[in-house]
Parts: structure tokens; C-alpha cells; sequence
């Protein structure tokens, strides 16, 4: 049930309304109707602070009445007891709108911290959004979830924060960074040297495949913006690893991946395990017809701006510069393709080895440390563990504190070991070699199929044929171009 807030200041700087008749669906403010409670204040007004139109009244919800706003065309969500209506947003949301609809009707406090690094400046395109909060008498999440393991969460959250584990090293970064491009220089300089024999190109195939890995690996921690200070930093970087020195688009990796961590190994949220219609991973089974698409709408142009094309584009190019006089441009698209080949099982191994083998399930809507804890696992540090997974060998942490620096996580892991035995949640960690130890009998199906799929998003022509032969895919771009840039 619906009731009115009369409060005159809701005590974060947002101004209410008292004493308004409650109207349904629909509440007065000044006279004048607004539906469905929802803001129609300019986002660029509320940013600029120049915004002369008084705020709405809001009101208070019960979680039942939430929990109904949890469609495409109607999105509502819960952050810190204020409830938001997202609708009108989740297209302009620069993490892509399935974020925000995986989440409508549910509690995304936690993440919602998680994965944004400046709250300073998000908050100012939430306040626009607000239309009330949850009523007195609601707990802070549904009634289905445990208010001492949140709070013991949230608390963890602030002790590593006291701990400044989210500051970053430069220098580790520095290094992460000079390692590939040495690697790649290296390559180059045997070829001139040495000659373009098949010795010398199986070599230096090797030292490119390492030099490309590792470069996914860093475009991932910038991705999740936990090298730079500040985020647009972050954002030409990655696409400078990511299209330049891979070849691949940034915008579809950050729009899938932001999928992954928001809802992990949760079907079909989760695309990572969306494998098509052969089979999907764990007990489930494919529930959707798989049909095939092939009108001439579905071209790679439709999923690519001119500057996204400009930055892929580029990694050809350079790569035509360097080995073309030696190979000529036939043995060049080889020597590429080699490249790939021997690069994706290695990520396919890395990616999948935390996830896979783990609980996969529908939607349960749990706590955000139960729902990483429960679809993760972890593999022992070594040195060498360390670097041939780019730190992905704590994916716990890496799914809870996703930007957080990856230098950091050996020194939280028995910090949230101690939290998840306190909970009775199991903290998995397995050897390097026994980490896809699979539940499922058709696990090796499942890795290879991984590594196949990998292979073919590295092919040069690899998004004609996943909108050929993998339409449940959705490749929309990342609309980077829409990210938040307001200054504080």
C-alpha cells in the first residue's frame, strides 16, 4: 500500500512535498498531474544545478508494490532505501539498459556500489529519477534476505575502503603495460633480424599470443576502471588495448561483461552462459527456439559508430605495417589468425575456470555476497597463477569489488574468507589444474565450445557471423558517448 511521505527534507538534500493527495498511480504537485510518480525534470538541468521547476512529492513504498516495476517498459529499483524510476534512463545508461532491467524491482544498493567508481557524480543523475522511498516499517532489502550478512557486507566494504585497497599502484600498472608492448616490439625485431621462416614465425607467434592475452587481461581491469583516477581516462585506454592492439570492438565487450558481473551465471541474464541452442551450461536446458536470422538488417554496420570501426580498424593496419613487408599481406592474415587460435583457449581457460564449474541457476534475486560467492571460485596465488590469469585467479573478490585494483585482492581474500564462514557460505578455492572440475558430465563439450566461441569474436569477420549464426546475441553497442562527463 501506498501512503504519502510528509517530511519536508528526506535528509540527503532532496526536497518533498506534504501533504499531497495520493491519487492512485498518479499524484498532484501543484494541481497538476504527474503519472506513475515519475520525474519529468531534465537530467542536464538537474547536473547543472539550474533546474527552477520544484521537486515532486514523494511517497513511500512497501517492496510488494516495487517488485511490480520489473518490466522493460516500467523499471523501478531500490538504492539505499530510495526507490527510482529508472524507465525513461536504462537507454541512455551508459552500462547498457539490460543492467538496469536485470535489476527493476529488486534491491541494487550494493550493486549499484559495486560497480561505479565516482558516486559524486552518478548521484546527480539519480536525483531526477527519485520518486519516494521505501515505507518506515519496509526492511532496507526484501524480506527474503538476511539484514546481517548485507550489513556485514556493507561493513567490510567500509573497513577496505579505510584500508585505501582501492588506491591504486601506478607502477604495477605501469609495468602490466610495458610488458606487452615489449613483447610485441620483441616479435618484430626477431622477424627483421632473422628472416620470416616458420621457425622464426612459430616463435614469435608465441610471444604475440602472450603479448595479446595479456592485453586482454589489462583492458579488463580498465574496463572496470580501476587503473585511472578518473573514468574517461580509463575509457580511451581500453579502447586503445582493446580495438587497437586486439581488434575488437570495446562497446560489445563492456555491453556483455557488465552483464556477466550484474547477474553472474544467472540465465539468460548472464550472457557468458547463454551458449546458444546446443545445450547451457549446469542442469538447465535451453528454453528458447533458436531461430535463424539472416535478413540484410542484420549487418555488422548496424552494431558499430565510425569511430568504433576507426579503432579497429586500426589494430589491421598496424599490424600490416610491422609484418607486411615480411609476409606480405596473405601471410600476415595468417600469421593474425595463428595468433588468435593460440590465444583462445588460453582466455576461454581463464574466463571460465571460476564460473563453469559453479552454480548456475535462474533468477533467486540473492545478496549480492551470496550471489558472487555461490557463482565464483578461486585459484591458489602463485607468482605464475597470478600472471597467466591477470589476477582473475580471485574472481570472489574480482565480483564483489570489481574496481578495486587487481593488486589488491590477495589482501581482502581472508577478509571475505572470514565473512562467508561467518554466513556458512562456502569460500571455494581449488588448484590451477583442478579448477574446471566440472559438476555437469558434458563439461569438456562445454570448455570447447567456450573456446570455439572465443575464437570466432577474434576472427576478422567474426560479427558478420555471430549475427548470422548467433542471433540471441545482443551486440548493441556501448554507448560510451552517453557516459556520465557532468563535473562535480
Amino acid at each position: 500500500m501506498t501512503t504519502k511521505l510528509e517530511d519536508k527534507h528526506a535528509g540527503n538534500g532532496d526536497l518533498v512535498g506534504e501533504g499531497q493527495p495520493y491519487l492512485g498511480e498518479k499524484y498532484q504537485t501543484n494541481g497538476k498531474p504527474v503519472a506513475n510518480g515519475r520525474g519529468e525534470i531534465s537530467v542536464k538541468q538537474e547536473a547543472n544545478g539550474k533546474c527552477g521547476v520544484p521537486r515532486k512529492s514523494l511517497n513511500m513504498y512497501s517492496w510488494q508494490e516495487i517488485q511490480k516495476h520489473n518490466q522493460k517498459a516500467d523499471q523501478w529499483l531500490v538504492i539505499n532505501r530510495k526507490v527510482y524510476d529508472v524507465t525513461g534512463w536504462a537507454n541512455k545508461h551508459p552500462g547498457g539498459s539490460r543492467v538496469l532491467n536485470h535489476y527493476a524491482g529488486e534491491d541494487a544498493t550494493d550493486v549499484f556500489r559495486a560497480m561505479h567508481l565516482d558516486l559524486d557524480i552518478v548521484k546527480l543523475y539519480l536525483k531526477p529519477l527519485l520518486i519516494g522511498e521505501l515505507a518506515p516499517e519496509e526492511p532496507s532489502q526484501e524480506r527474503h534476505k538476511s539484514s546481517q550478512l548485507v550489513e556485514d557486507f556493507r561493513e567490510l566494504r567500509r573497513t577496505l575502503e579505510a584500508m585505501n585497497m582501492f588506491k591504486v599502484n601506478p607502477v604495477f600498472f605501469f609495468l602490466h603495460f610495458a610488458q606487452i608492448m615489449i613483447l610485441e616490439t620483441l616479435a618484430w625485431l626477431i622477424v627483421w633480424h632473422f628472416g620470416s621462416g616458420w621457425p622464426v614465425t612459430i616463435f614469435i607467434s608465441f610471444l604475440l599470443t602472450i603479448s595479446q592475452v595479456q592485453c586482454f587481461l589489462l583492458q579488463h581491469d580498465l574496463g572496470h576502471i580501476s587503473v585511472f583516477p578518473k573514468s574517461k581516462w580509463s575509457r580511451l585506454m581500453q579502447k586503445f588495448m582493446m580495438s587497437h592492439l586486439k581488434g575488437l570492438s570495446t562497446c560489445w565487450w563492456n555491453h556483455r561483461h557488465f552483464q556477466h558481473h550484474v547477474k553472474t551465471n544467472i540465465y539468460p541474464k548472464d550472457p557468458d552462459i547463454n551458449t546458444g541452442p546446443l545445450f547451457v551450461n549446469g542442469y538447465l536446458k535451453p528454453v528458447q527456439v533458436w531461430e535463424m536470422k539472416l535478413c540484410p538488417g542484420h549487418l555488422t554496420v548496424n552494431y558499430f559508430s565510425l569511430q568504433e570501426f576507426a579503432w579497429v580498424s586500426s589494430f589491421y593496419i598496424h599490424y600490416f605495417i610491422m609484418f607486411g613487408p615480411f609476409y606480405g599481406i596473405f601471410g600476415t592474415i595468417l600469421l593474425i589468425f595463428l595468433v588468435k587460435f593460440l590465444e583462445s583457449p588460453w582466455v576461454a581457460y581463464v574466463t571460465q575456470m571460476s564460473h563453469v564449474p559453479m552454480r548456475i541457476s535462474k533468477e533467486e534475486n540473492r545478496d549480492w555476497l551470496s550471489a558472487q560467492v555461490l557463482a565464483t571460485c578461486n585459484v591458489e596465488q602463485s607468482f605464475f597463477n597470478d600472471w597467466f590469469t591477470g589476477h582473475l585467479n580471485f574472481q570472489i573478490e574480482h565480483h564483489l569489488f570489481p574496481t578495486m585494483p587487481c593488486h589488491n585482492y590477495h589482501k581482502v581474500a581472508p577478509l571475505v574468507r572470514s565473512l562467508c564462514a561467518k554466513h556458512g557460505l562456502q569460500y571455494v578455492n581449488k588448484p590451477l589444474l583442478k579448477s574446471l572440475s566440472a559438476r555437469s558430465s558434458h563439461f569438456p563439450l562445454t570448455a570447447c565450445l567456450h573456446t570455439i566461441h572465443w575464437l570466432v569474436n577474434h576472427l576478422p569477420i567474426s560479427y558478420l557471423l555471430r549475427d548470422i549464426c548467433m542471433p540471441s546475441m545482443d551486440v548493441r553497442p556501448f554507448r560510451e558517448h552517453q557516459q556520465c562527463n557532468v563535473k562535480k
